[in-house]
């Protein structure tokens, strides 16, 4: 059995709409009131969530955006890149894993309203990582990107985002 079909397997992952396989392990009971947010938000939020995400080589997260920032933890396998595209357009791609010492990173946040998508390294098997997300992750705040739609956006990244996006 493969390392990614055994931590399926040891974590109950599940399939991710943006791709991937995932599990919630953390929702805060503590709540913040939808008086106390900022208008992007409706309804009241738990203070932070956490999942687990694993992605396997071949596989990938589709371009999508939340209304929360995202803090991406890195814990197993091999490197996952991080594809942001900021408001302004700009493009980030950040390498999340263990060596540190050629840049890879344990931790990196995309900020809030921010597209993003990510994808194994060229040459990683698995890539297992961890999301925690403040005000906390609700699918109502989840937007996958249309690939038309993102590229009219984005044109001078139009190749990148047909690669990493499902519709």
């Amino acid at each position: 059995m493969k390392k990614a079909e055994k931590l399926v397997k040891k974590f109950d992952l599940r399939p991710h709409p943006e791709g991937g396989w995932y599990k919630q392990t953390y929702k805060s009971s503590l709540t913040v009131t939808s008086n106390e947010l900022p208008q992007q938000f409706n309804g009241e939020r738990s203070f932070a969530t956490s999942i687990y995400f694993l992605l396997e080589e071949g596989d990938y997260s589709s371009f999508h955006r939340i209304k929360s920032d995202e803090c991406w933890h890195f814990y197993s396998g091999d490197p996952i890149l991080v594809y942001v595209i900021s408001e302004n357009g700009s493009l980030e791609i950040i390498t999340l894993g263990s060596d540190f010492e050629n840049g890879e990173l344990f931790q990196y946040v995309v900020a809030a309203n921010c597209w993003f998508a990510s994808r194994p390294a060229r040459g990683s098997e698995y890539c297992f990582v961890g999301c925690t997300v403040s005000p906390g992750f609700e699918f109502d705040d989840f937007e996958l990107a249309n690939v038309d739609a993102l590229s009219s956006l984005y044109p001078n990244h139009r190749e990148l985002i047909a690669e990493l996006c499902r519709h």
